[in-house]
């Protein structure tokens, strides 16, 4: 039997198909449980419900993800995760490039946040064939961390928190930045590491520290993230500051007695050896605007040297 449909219920039908079709855009647009974020590899990251346990494989994520006011989901993080004091008590998993999987699997995570670039592809290969669903971040400026801070703010359903904590952000750093224009650019290196000499390029967000407080990085120049630079090179620079971290200020100070060529170098002369934490300056994450007003601090009573 052929069933007719009169051409006059044609509209109401047409009418009732787009109001539901329409309804069922709408819910989906606002639910917080079904919603897609492109993460730092361009790929979209279905969040079909609210992750109640993630793993973070790094620092700077574990440290943005308490930012947020999302960190009782935390059920495992990296053996470098130390801040806060809260994430040195979560289930440790392995460090930032060797994981221990089946401790992965047996925590069962609804989502894992990786690194780009202090992960290894391995490691992400690794997961999504497990079937665990991985969200990449790699944030390398202020606007990364920021992207990244506002991606979590979308998939824990936080996006007021994301949207405070960015504004409170962006007022410190603008701070800094207006008030370091009217300085003097004197020139500095940020050194990674003494043996071997190596320092923070131009593409990196460490460069993004330097130049925010109003310094000149002299190793822009480079090609290279971390270029490695002989002594003698240092002292051709010659800068005015040297910003040193992954020793002791103890063990600095004796490590440059012993370089008996830089103790020419303007910095040295000057006492303008500064030594920095390097979780606070070396992590992409939720300390960076701590980073900035903590090297403004210390530079601008010495600007007069």
């Amino acid at each position: 039997m052929k069933i007719q449909v009169k051409i006059y219920y044609l509209p109401i039908l047409v009418f009732i198909i787009l109001l539901c079709f329409g309804c069922s855009r709408k819910e989906n647009k606002v639910s917080p449980n079904n919603i897609v974020v492109v993460d730092d590899l361009n790929k979209n990251i279905v969040i079909d419900s609210l992750p109640k346990r993630v793993i973070s494989l790094a620092p700077n994520l574990t440290e943005l993800i308490y930012k947020i006011g999302a960190g009782e989901k935390l059920i495992g993080n990296t053996l470098y995760c130390n801040y806060p004091d809260e994430a040195k008590r979560v289930t440790k998993i392995g460090d930032m490039i060797t994981f221990d999987y089946e401790k992965i699997l047996s925590l069962k995570p609804d989502l894992v946040f990786i690194t780009v670039e202090g992960n290894v592809k391995d490691s992400y290969e690794k997961l999504t064939k497990l079937g665990i669903k991985v969200f990449a971040s790699n944030p390398r400026n202020y606007t990364g961390i920021k992207k990244t801070l506002s991606d979590f703010g979308k998939i824990f359903n936080l996006d007021s928190n994301a949207n405070i904590i960015i504004s409170e952000w962006d007022f410190r750093y603008n701070k800094i930045v207006t008030e370091a224009n009217r300085l003097p650019h004197k020139k500095a290196l940020f050194f990674i590491g003494l043996n071997p000499v190596m320092v923070a390029g131009k593409n990196t967000f460490i460069n993004e520290i330097i130049t925010t407080v109003g310094l000149e990085n002299i190793a822009s120049d480079s090609p290279l993230n971390y270029p490695i630079y002989s002594r003698e090179e240092v002292l051709r620079r010659d800068p005015e500051y040297m910003l040193m971290t992954g020793m002791s200020a103890d063990e600095i100070k004796d490590h440059i007695r012993g370089i008996r060529e830089w103790r020419g170098i303007r910095a040295i002369k000057n006492s303008n050896v500064i030594v920095v934490d390097p979780d606070m300056y070396l992590r992409p994450g939720s300390r960076f605007v701590d980073a900035v007003e903590d090297l403004f601090r210390r530079i601008t009573p010495r600007q007069g040297n």
